[in-house]
């Protein structure tokens, strides 16, 4: 059989026959690995407390399975991402910073920025067709995505949920493209028309989208009165049981829509959190953080009765703050709902970037653990491969992550002496504390922002005052100078952009030039 193999398909490499095989005689036995990553989550979204003590918002909310999930693995207190859901999901995919891949606001139509307008400031033309495996479409950073290796070292890999990676037209905007397999409702857009089946999920009775924001490929659940949530979730599931069939590890990307807007009512929830005293908006908003939760529960169920649980990998995280900044979603007064953080979704303030996340490693992670080492969004590229056992890869594009499996093993701490680094030349679309252009840089309990616009520097000792309120620039001139060189020699390396002035022409000045 092997010979007609290789002589069916002459071109096939070696290494791959081999891997042919050895899969034949005996099965994979690497971890199979799931990330469960939600769109738009707060901090505070969730009963588990990620601070030192439960807040007012972990007593409101319910989410069991994340307090499940936390007591088979290590919750993480320091997680960090990107203010916007494309900067971050473009690093989870290549492993580059946002600065270097340039993808640094959200994607949506090929060739047409998103950025708000501004009298003072001329917006760098970023990456804004977002990212992609093959060349020939400008505005796009070229990178091999970790799905991909995977893929190649025979992982069956499955997209189901929110992708963002890429703009409309363009290669970044289909996930198998870039290593899936299988794609459950992945396109380009960063939302949803709409979470109700009674519309459809954005088509009218025709067919036809209504948005740019329709979600693809669920038609059999329209008109079922099955929410977004559960229905990609049963997806995902009837994935798991075809994966299930192969001699071969699965990678799970199970990417919800939720928690982002529009924050439609989870009638499986709703209710219970009106009967808590709850107005509408908050309610609808609470339902759709249960839903979630529902969700990784019965993935999780999945893996129990399916006698996966213990060779399985579970990573869970958010992409962003929760939305804080609109009063036609959530009540007043804006910008406290991810207290005690500063902000939300879009700002370079702890609530713009601090995320939930949990890993469960069956065999390594110690059960019912904490780190409270920070780690940014791109080091999930190396640390999967690492998990996957695969070490011998080569990639085209520069890799800013480091692998935090040295904390999931308590072997070493990767975070000790290392910078942490953010930019954000752009106008999002929206107001709040902490939103416009910025750059900033984590090191140690030093965090510094910098407002491209106004030159003012920000100085914050994050351990001591997590809700970022005493602003100790003036106190520690020593500090900004030293941050401020650390974070402009990052950004001109990493070809880092900037804005300029409308009205010279010249470009803003990095942090360490003022």
């Amino acid at each position: 059989m092997n010979k007609i193999l290789l002589g069916t398909f002459g071109l096939l490499p070696l290494s791959a026959s081999l891997y042919a095989q050895s899969a034949e005689t005996q099965p994979d036995k690497r971890p199979n690995i799931i990330f469960f990553l939600v769109d738009d989550m707060g901090w505070q979204d969730t009963s588990l407390p990620f601070w030192t003590e439960k807040t007012p918002y972990n007593r409101l909310y319910e989410t069991p399975n994340m307090e499940r999930l936390a007591r088979q693995g290590m919750m993480f207190t320091q997680a960090y991402a990107s203010s916007i859901s494309s900067p971050t999901r473009c690093s989870l995919m290549t492993g580059a910073n946002a600065a270097r891949h340039r993808v640094t606001n959200w994607t949506l139509q090929k060739n047409r920025s998103t950025d708000a307008e501004s009298e003072t400031l001329q917006l760098p033309e970023w990456n804004w067709n977002g990212i992609a495996q093959t060349d020939g479409t400008s505005h796009t950073f070229v990178a091999k995505s970790f799905v991909q290796l995977l893929k190649e070292s025979g992982y069956h890999t499955i997209h189901c949920g929110k992708a963002h990676w890429g703009a409309i037209d363009t290669p970044g905007e289909n996930p198998c493209h870039f290593g899936f397999e299988t794609n459950i409702a992945g396109h380009a857009a960063g939302g949803l028309a709409t979470y109700l089946s009674e519309l459809n999920y954005g088509h009218d009775a025709q067919g036809n989208p209504t948005s740019l924001m329709s979600v693809p490929g669920l038609e059999k659940y329209w008109q079922t009165g099955t929410f977004v949530t559960e229905a990609l979730t049963q997806e995902a599931l009837k994935a798991l049981d075809k994966a299930k069939q192969y001699n071969q590890p699965f990678y799970l990307y199970m990417s919800h829509y939720a928690i982002h807007i529009p924050i439609d009512k989870d009638t499986r929830y709703f209710e219970k959190y009106k009967q808590k005293g709850m107005s509408d908006k908050e309610a609808a908003y609470a339902s759709l953080i249960e839903g979630m939760d529902k969700s990784l529960g019965d993935i999780m169920d999945w893996l129990e009765k399916n006698g996966e649980a213990d060779n399985t990998i579970i990573l869970f995280m958010g992409d962003n703050g929760g939305y804080a900044t609109g009063s036609h979603w959530r009540d007043e007064p804006l910008y406290t709902q991810n207290a005690p953080l500063n902000c939300g979704k879009g700002s370079a303030y702890e609530g713009g970037i601090r995320e939930p996340m949990i890993v469960s490693w069956p065999g390594v992670t110690q059960p019912s653990s904490r780190c409270d080492r920070y780690l940014l969004a791109e080091d999930y590229f190396p640390t999967i491969l690492e998990m996957a056992g695969i070490t011998d890869w080569k990639v085209p594009q520069t890799i800013d992550g480091v692998s935090f499996v040295p904390l999931l093993k308590q072997t070493g701490d990767p975070s000790e002496g290392r910078s942490l680094y953010w930019n954000c030349p752009n106008l999002w679309g929206e107001a709040g504390p902490g939103i416009g252009a910025t750059c900033s840089i984590r090191q140690g309990k030093w965090k510094l922002i910098y407002f491209y616009e106004t030159g003012q520097k920000e100085l914050y000792d994050i351990p001591a005052d997590i809700s970022e309120q005493h602003n100790l620039a003036a106190s520690h001139p020593e500090v900004v100078k030293r941050l401020s060189k650390d974070l402009g020699n990052f950004l001109r390396s990493s070809g880092g952009q900037r804005p300029s002035f409308k009205a010279t022409g010249k470009p803003c000045p990095w942090p360490d030039e003022i």
